[in-house]
């Protein structure tokens, strides 16, 4: 539909809307006429300065605000572009963060209320953006007070507390408010794990045939504490009757979830989609900004009238009239503030989209799991069947499961975190039993009752710890993507793999008449893809804890975001709030900076050198976790060495402390430069001619032999080889070279882009020049600065 204004001018937009990302701009503008100019803002057009406190504690906390160099031309266009428009509407996102966005245009493009309005939309479609231009608002300064609380505490929080770390523990650590309760659950999980001392028990498991051979699996209703109760057990049960003692049979309904939150979105697209909670939320943007999805930042459950009139028609037409059943949600997590409808598609008719695979495959998740929300329930026919021990009190129980109907599960079945349970906690589950009656005698061909051990508590994916921090109501799940990406990019913690280890357990097995022992092995303790802390999210952990607990109180945390929400619903101000905080947490960050400690926080005292005598003694160095051989405060320098990858500040014992300082080795020659085996900063590196080889985590620097080193040497000067394309004499600093991204020049510490299409190997020293100038002299794209 396009939109006329009697006072148009030819070929000059009336009215300039203003979004705050490029895509989105595009999508909006395919639905507005010739009257509507639509540009973006990248995110943010200004924010707090970067290296600086940016807070004025003695002007009411006032931020202090300023337009990143990178946005100055935008600033520029757009304010040029607003002062041509009769209107300007500005259509950030309606969540906080998008009301501040709103906020920050019209404070800085001098707008006024006669010329300017702001609208929302839940979805990017037609009629979606021409009913939010019906009804326009005027911005919601609540939620821009919360946005800026939110900002204003958490560079308190981090401009006070990262110094102390600094001091305490190591240059260029952080701190923040969400991420150090983030790491806090991670370090504590994995203090369980270490202190976890395994249970042993029994499980007794036994097969029965009927008299017409129908064969019948079932478990003991209790659990066996040790080998002798289970042999008793055995003994009693190879002279004993068995005959059912009852049967029942009722029928089970399984209802589907709720349509996607941010929350559940995030969690659902790692168990079913092996997706990080930061691709879920890039791929999400982009479904939303093309026009595929609702938007993607919400907390609520709830679906438009017009969505569920759509869904309905679905269902009916494709699976019948059995299908459907109308359900609402409601909404139950505590402050939920951001959109006011669930995640969905924009069209429930469109099945498929263009796009990426991963766009496909997540679009798919939510066009399955919003028709499921309206099906009906699935159902199931669920027998148990007791069978009795004549000469024992305990009793046997078959479970089996039968699908009667299908309901929601035709089209989608929510995925668990328990999905990766055991087989044995999974098995017969969904049996078939065969027709029974109670009293009828069955025969024991075999009972087998196996070694079992309780299991660890499973360390934290990404989608458990989304769960868990949303159970916690710490912080917002639209921040959770980059809480996640943060505390991994400051070496807090990391993604590992834990290979387990071999246990052998015992299996006794009563079969005609007889009991036999066998032993087996299993591999206990394995896992992927789950969450480590490294030395020195431990140490920053533990610190933070016995000086700062406030700051990393579950409770504390869960509060603030709970004042946060009173601000934005205008029951308080925000500087007090503020106030309130820093009143308490500021001298307590002077006290304990002020604070000497004995030893530096982490350090552990292994031993002596029984060369020298000195104290040998592990902490956090200022490249991370290192070995010291002496004392700082003695006339002799201490020695110093890194640990290796998978030793940990922790667990190293001093034989082990000791060995690291047997490097550098020298493992040889090679074309007539000494090979020198080291540790460095950045690990173990391999020097030969002035080159230095990262030497592979599968081999250690220890081990490695002239022939491995020599395979890194050549390697990498083949790889040299590859990326050099073409070099100029008269010109040494200006190279051209292969890069990850195509062809490229380098010249003095700076790259410069080849143009498509360009034979960059025939390029002369003065095209090089020419496309550096040209390059210097391009204005640059401005960074989207939205922050999650």
């Amino acid at each position: 539909m396009r939109r006329k204004n009697k006072e148009n001018t030819v070929g000059m937009p009336k009215n300039l809307v203003i979004v705050e990302s490029p895509a989105k701009a595009k999508t909006i503008g395919k639905f507005l006429g010739k009257d509507y100019e639509v540009l973006s803002s990248y995110g943010h057009i200004r924010d707090l300065k970067k290296k600086e406190f940016s807070i004025d504690i003695d002007d009411n906390y006032k931020p202090i605000y300023e337009i990143p160099s990178d946005k100055k031309e935008l600033v520029k266009t757009l304010k040029a572009e607003a002062k041509k428009a009769d209107m300007v509407w500005l259509a950030s996102d309606e969540d906080r963060e998008g009301e501040a966005i709103a906020w920050h245009l019209y404070e800085v493009l001098g707008l006024t209320p006669q010329k300017t309005r702001r609208i929302v939309f839940h979805e990017i479609t037609k009629n979606a953006i021409l009913n939010a231009i019906e009804n326009p608002r005027d911005i919601d300064i609540n939620r821009v007070n919360a946005q800026q609380a939110r900002r204003v505490l958490d560079r308190i929080v981090g401009f006070e507390l990262s110094p102390v770390l600094w001091k305490k523990i190591k240059p260029a650590l952080s701190a923040g408010r969400v991420q150090s309760v983030a790491v806090r659950l991670i370090v504590e999980r994995e203090k369980e794990i270490k202190s976890f001392k395994s249970e042993q028990y029994y499980r007794i498991v036994a097969e029965f045939t009927t008299d017409d051979n129908h064969v019948l699996h079932a478990e003991l209703s209790k659990r066996i504490a040790d080998r002798s109760e289970a042999e008793a057990l055995l003994n009693d049960l190879a002279g004993a009757d068995f005959a059912i003692s009852d049967i029942s049979v009722k029928p089970v309904n399984r209802c589907p979830a709720p349509p996607f939150t941010t929350s559940t979105l995030q969690q659902e697209a790692s168990r079913k989609l092996g997706f990080s909670v930061s691709q879920t939320m890039m791929v999400a943007q982009k479904l939303y900004e093309s026009g595929h999805i609702t938007y993607m930042r919400t907390d609520s459950v709830n679906l438009s009238s017009l969505a569920l009139g759509t869904i309905s028609s679905e269902i009916k037409q494709s699976l019948g009239d059995k299908y459907y059943k109308h359900r609402n949600y409601h909404t139950t997590s505590k402050g939920a503030q951001e959109a006011h409808e669930a995640i969905r598609p924009t069209y429930i008719s469109k099945r498929e989209i263009d796009g990426t695979a991963q766009e496909k495959r997540l679009y798919e998740l939510i066009w399955k799991r919003t028709i499921a929300t309206q099906m009906a329930d699935a159902i199931f026919e669920k027998t148990n069947i007791e069978i009795a021990i004549s000469n024992r009190a305990e009793h046997f129980m078959a479970t089996g499961e039968r699908l009667v109907f299908d309901g929601f599960l035709n089209v989608y079945k929510e995925s668990t975190d328990d999905d990766t349970l055991t087989s044995e906690n999974k098995e017969d589950s969904d049996a078939l039993l065969p027709q029974l009656g109670a009293g009828e005698s069955l025969n024991l061909n075999s009972c087998e009752a196996a070694q079992r051990f309780s299991q660890q508590p499973p360390r934290y994916s990404e989608a458990m710890l989304v769960k868990k921090l949303e159970e916690l109501g710490i912080g917002r799940p639209s921040t959770y993507a980059t809480t996640i990406s943060a505390i991994q990019n400051r070496g807090y913690v990391e993604k590992g793999e834990k290979p387990g280890v071999r246990r052998s357990y015992e299996v006794l097995t009563l079969s005609d008449g007889k009991i036999k022992s066998s032993k087996k092995t299993e591999t206990t303790g394995a896992e992927k893809g789950k969450f480590l802390p490294t030395d020195i999210g431990v140490v920053v952990n533990d610190f933070l804890m016995e000086y700062f607990p406030d700051i990393i109180d579950f409770n504390f945390t869960a509060n603030v975001e709970e004042k946060f929400d009173d601000i934005s619903q205008g029951k308080s101000q925000w500087n007090e709030q503020i106030a309130d905080f820093y009143s308490i947490f500021h001298p307590e960050v002077e006290k304990i900076s002020k604070l000497r400690l004995e030893h530096k926080v982490g350090e552990r005292i292994l031993g002596k050198d029984p060369k020298s005598g000195k104290d040998v003694s592990v902490k956090i160095g200022r490249f991370g976790p290192i070995v010291q051989i002496g004392s700082a405060d003695s006339d002799e320098k201490p020695q110093f060495a890194s640990l290796l990858k998978g030793q940990s500040i922790d667990t190293i014992t001093l034989d082990e402390a000791l060995k690291l300082f047997e490097l550098p080795r020298d493992l040889g020659t090679y074309e007539g430069a000494d090979v020198i085996v080291a540790i460095g900063k950045y690990g173990p590196y391999v020097k030969h001619n002035g080159t230095f080889v990262s030497i592979p985590k599968s081999l250690t620097p220890q081990t490695i032999t002239l022939d491995d080193a020599i395979e890194l040497i050549k390697g990498k000067a083949e790889a040299a080889k590859k990326k050099l394309v073409k070099k100029f004499d008269e010109e040494p600093e200006l190279e051209i070279l292969n890069g990850p991204y195509g062809t490229y020049i380098a010249y003095k510490k700076k790259n410069y882009k080849i143009p498509k299409g360009t034979d960059a190997e025939s390029l002369t020293l003065d095209d090089c020049k020419k496309i550096i100038e040209e390059s210097a002299n391009t204005p640059k794209k401005p960074r989207r600065t939205k922050r999650s």
